[in-house]
């Protein structure tokens, strides 16, 4: 079994020994949405790439006649271990509508950035979307973090970020 420091965990029985895998991203086009976080971010897609189905995947997911093709990606700054952005095309595929920012669930991936305005252009670049204005708020430790809100080409939120002192 892992050793304690490399899984979280808490005293009593009240906390499972677990560490962050994988955050799951659906998308209508894997192949497209994977090269737009590896170009701008500097995700590195992690072997092999999936392709499931059947009727294990069935029961799974609890969609008859489920398929997913996609892969993992590497996400920048956390090593060769480090968690992954798992992007999976699913069909059949459900009718998307985007969330608003303030939607209750997961709401957006964040990354941290030299620039926000030059990262904020970028995406705009590479089919992004604009959500909301680039801001820098002081925080309760005295730091400043300059942040904006953009969409990535299917509408998935992301929040570019730069913190400074």
């Amino acid at each position: 079994m892992p050793s304690a420091a490399r899984w979280g965990r808490c005293e009593g029985n009240t906390m499972i020994n677990s560490r962050f895998v994988h955050l799951n991203l659906v998308a209508r086009d894997w192949r497209a949405l994977a090269a737009f976080y590896q170009d701008l971010f500097g995700c590195v897609i992690v072997p092999p790439e999936r392709d499931y189905s059947g009727p294990a995947l069935e029961a799974g997911t609890g969609i008859p006649g489920a398929r997913l093709a996609g892969a993992h990606l590497r996400l920048p700054g956390s090593g060769g271990e480090g968690p992954t952005l798992e992007i999976f095309q699913y069909t059949p595929e459900e009718a998307h509508t985007p969330a608003p920012v303030n939607r209750p669930g997961y709401g957006h991936i964040a990354f941290s950035v030299e620039d926000v305005h030059d990262a904020r252009d970028a995406v705009l670049a590479h089919g992004g979307k604009s959500v909301g204005d680039v801001v820098t708020v002081k925080t309760a430790d005295g730091r400043k973090v300059t942040w904006v809100y953009v969409r990535d080409p299917e509408d998935n939120i992301i929040e570019l970020q730069s913190w400074s002192d």
